[in-house]
């Protein structure tokens, strides 16, 4: 093609065992990689990132002063000791450590989230408070048994009906717009660290006084906003010899005699070649084999075509007063609040500036045709408004704007059909030489940021004198499924 241009900007020339790796995507997978395997002299690095800059959705932007995230994101002291150490060692005193202060809309009341023994006891109404254990305690006498396990029946029995149906089926319905017995029960264990009485018991006590540890309750927030941690390590990667170029959207990737040997990508309005010895992926598996094209069996293009993310609307209003509430997250699991998750920006970091505004994040779950993705964005901002105050919040601050940012990726769906179609799209990737996927959206796996950075890490830690050790991959895949998200 005349517009195709061959070209490996900037690139040293190849070492036998330094082989050319390009990296798609510039997200905390992504970007771990990328500086890991710069800094450990592995390979000859280039990272594509389709948008102006790196992060993702765990990025960052500035508005109307305030640094506001896509969502609502943490760090949590649960990270990897050693992930924990290399953001302190790149943040130093930028990254903070901050109280949690949310709270939760259970029974027409607001309780402490997470869950604390108090608020259990006293604001909610006794007889739903006593139905809550009673419930949870006897759960699994209860319990019938569905073959095979649903997202619904592995809750039940864990919990019982009346913490699932006042708090967990409804939310869940929420954010994947799937029953609960429509989801794999893998969701279950890997989503809810609290699915059962025991594992419940132990998050709402580890609060008390002389049980919790020094981190419990807190969470680590960079001052400026979390995409900080993204543009850090983007910066000691690029320091360390990695080439990423912004603004590059993956077109294709190349497969020959079943072995990648190049991405092309957009860049400038051009289409450009860039030859690589493998390519390691974070983009969404329907991307990626989107962008393999006939190279990949109809098998495999069949099974990317059924597997589904939930989409997000990320509502921002912009409100002319210093503080909304003292509160960083709200959580809304009633199903006539359509929203999941309301959060301010500056008080994740305690900020105190800019004076006269705050900005409020709402995550509104929602597909790509749907009602609310057709609003503009004022009608989103009006109706966040009402929905806020039928929730009893505070309706005194004068909006000053309203805008939104559409993800259509948020989150990897966890239907019942869902291992089915991702264990052949891993069977086919597998089998490709030179040809790997992590993060979540290339393993398709509910995470959080040091989960994403830990598949980077391991996916580093397989490469040995120019040679991807599969054998390693497959052992570092068992320790990611025992990775469970912190809320």
């Amino acid at each position: 093609m005349d517009d195709v241009r061959e070209t490996m900007r900037a690139s040293p020339p190849l070492a036998a065992t330094r082989p050319r790796i390009a990296v798609l995507g510039g997200g905390p997978a992504g970007l771990g990689a990328a500086w890991r395997l710069a800094k450990e002299g592995k390979a000859v690095v280039e990272l594509f990132e389709a948008g102006a800059r790196v992060g993702g959705n765990a990025g960052s932007f500035e508005m109307e002063g305030v640094a506001c995230d896509y969502g609502s994101h943490r760090l949590h002291p649960a990270s990897d000791p050693n992930i924990l150490a290399d953001i302190k060692s790149l943040l130093g005193d930028d990254l903070l450590s901050r109280p949690r202060h949310g709270r939760i809309r259970l029974k027409d009341a607001w309780i402490h989230f997470p869950l604390k023994p108090v608020d259990l006891a006293t604001k909610l109404p006794t007889p739903f408070a006593a139905s809550l254990f009673l419930d949870a305690a006897t759960a699994k006498v209860r319990a019938g048994k569905l073959v095979p396990e649903t997202f619904g029946s592995v809750l039940l029995a864990g919990l019982g009906r009346t913490m699932c149906e006042s708090f967990y089926f409804p939310y869940m319905k929420k954010l994947w717009g799937l029953g609960p017995d429509a989801l794999a029960s893998t969701l279950a264990k890997r989503r809810v660290s609290g699915s059962s009485l025991p594992k419940l018991m132990r998050k709402i006590f580890a609060s008390l006084p002389g049980l919790k540890s020094p981190t419990t309750g807190k969470f680590y927030y960079p001052r400026g906003g979390f995409g900080r941690i993204c543009d850090s390590i983007a910066g000691a990667a690029m320091e360390a010899g990695a080439n990423i170029r912004l603004n590059a959207r993956v077109e294709r990737i190349l497969i020959v005699n079943n072995r990648v040997c190049a991405v092309e990508i957009i860049e400038n309005g051009q289409t450009v070649r860039i030859d690589a010895d493998a390519v390691w992926s974070t983009l969404p598996l329907t991307t990626l084999v989107k962008a393999v094209g006939t190279a990949a069996p109809q098998d495999v293009r069949d099974a990317a075509a059924a597997i589904r993310f939930r989409g997000m609307i990320l509502v921002y209003l912009v409100l002319e007063t210093d503080q909304y509430t003292e509160f960083d997250a709200h959580y809304f699991p009633e199903l006539s609040i359509p929203i999941s998750r309301l959060s301010e920006p500056k008080n994740y970091s305690g900020a105190s500036q800019p004076r006269g505004a705050t900005i409020l994040c709402a995550e509104l779950p929602s597909d790509p045709g749907d009602q609310y993705w057709s609003m503009d964005d004022a009608a989103l901002g009006r109706a966040l408004y009402e929905w806020l105050g039928a929730a009893g919040l505070p309706q005194s601050a004068k909006i000053r704007r309203a805008f939104t940012k559409r993800l259509s990726h948020a989150y990897p769906v966890y239907d019942r059909d869902y291992e089915r179609h991702f264990s052949t799209l891993d069977r086919w990737i597998e089998g490709v030489e030179g040809l790997l996927t992590f993060g979540r959206q290339g393993l398709f796996a509910h995470d959080n940021t040091h989960h994403a950075l830990a598949m980077a890490y391991g996916a580093v830690d397989c490469v040995k004198d120019g040679v991807f050790d599969r054998a390693k991959w497959a052992s570092h895949r068992q320790e990611f499924l025992t990775h469970v998200v912190e809320d």
